[in-house]
């Protein structure tokens, strides 16, 4: 018995040293993490969701961002390269690789579809399904995790660079190297713009815990961007003056932005909020620690469909959710011509569709 309770007791000192000191990859910086209003007032629960019809993707998953292409069909980036295009009722088929991991997808005014390639950077698709690259780098730094984009008139392009300290390619995959970001939290995002007159890329926002979605307001004034980490939304004038808060506090992670066709914005929350690391926001040391449990036992999404509408100045206009998460890690939507809502997740393998009048 005494030499069982040796072992069991060494056991125990050498499971907390490892918790203690084994090296990871993340260097956690102390912050203050908002109060969560959970719930309740402009986001108490609804189930604006639970009417949604559904693409199939065939095999493949995550519809993380979609834009409806001059043909009328909808395409949709996933998560093993390939972009996807399908009538509202299916089936999808496959209509290029771009040979990374495609973000977010927009359309610009000449009809090529502009990439945020989170493995390689900002790039396009011509007509004829041919990528190429625009901008994998900006003041001699990479451009590690291009996330959202949105384009100007002028044909400017406007994108996020969520972390400077991860890379999306690196790490094997978009997802953990989002989670290395948001735990270490050293705020490293930044908002860049692409100019395809003289090929040159500049930044215009730094600072930004996993900058990610990006979209113009409809008179260009202004860029709104949000900010994962931070649940939160920027406006960043289109001049490149200095940036205001105008939401916060937000009951989830925020993900994509898309500007609807009545100037309204689609807002994603892939997940509620997660009260132990809200609660180790100022304590580095424990979310080390956090890093090196095992994967189970590591905090992970909640299933929860939820998407909400605000106008240009942050205001709450609409949630839509879905309580029971049968479609979940909502990342945000488009609109159709006809009125009807294309929701995307970031791991369904399938594309929601909502009906008019819900």
């Amino acid at each position: 018995m005494r030499a069982l309770a040796k072992f069991i007791g060494l056991i125990l000192i050498l499971g907390g040293a490892y918790l203690c000191f084994w090296p990871v990859s993340v260097e956690p910086v102390a912050w203050e993490a908002p109060e969560n209003p959970g719930y309740v007032g402009d986001f108490a629960p609804n189930d604006g969701l639970a009417g949604l019809r559904f693409v199939d993707l065939q095999g493949r998953k995550g519809p993380e961002d979609a834009d409806i292409g001059p043909d009328g069909l909808i395409y949709m980036a996933t998560h093993d390269g390939e972009i996807l295009r399908s009538t509202v009722d299916g089936p999808a088929e496959v209509w290029v690789n771009t040979g990374g991991r495609p973000l977010g997808i927009e359309f610009g005014p000449d009809g090529v579809l502009y990439v945020a390639d989170a493995f390689r950077g900002l790039m396009a698709v011509s007509a004829n399904g041919q990528p190429r690259l625009l901008t994998d780098q900006v003041d001699g730094t990479p451009i590690l995790y291009a996330n959202d984009l949105d384009i100007a008139s002028d044909g400017r392009i406007y994108f996020t660079d969520s972390s400077m300290r991860f890379s999306a390619a690196a790490e094997g995959s978009t997802l953990a190297a989002s989670v290395l970001d948001l735990v270490e939290h050293s705020a490293t995002g930044r908002v860049l713009r692409f100019d395809p007159a003289s090929g040159t890329t500049e930044v215009l926002a730094t600072g930004l815990s996993f900058a990610n979605g990006l979209a113009l307001t409809e008179d260009e004034s202004a860029i709104l961007v949000l900010e994962t980490g931070g649940y939160r939304m920027w406006r960043y004038p289109i001049d490149g003056g200095a940036g205001e808060v105008i939401l916060q506090d937000l009951p989830g992670f925020p993900d994509n932005l898309n500007r609807l066709s009545d100037g309204s914005f689609a807002i994603g929350l892939v997940s509620p909020r997660n009260a132990i690391m809200d609660r180790l926001s100022g304590s580095p040391f424990l979310r080390r620690m956090v890093m090196r449990l095992p994967d189970a036992m590591k905090p992970a999404p909640t299933r929860y469909g939820f998407l909400i509408r605000t106008d240009s100045s942050g205001a709450v206009l609409q949630t839509l959710q879905d309580p029971t998460g049968a479609y979940a890690l909502i990342t945000g939507a488009v609109d159709l011509p006809d009125g009807r809502l294309v929701v995307t997740s970031l791991t369904e393998p399938r594309l929601g569709i909502l009906p008019l009048g819900q």
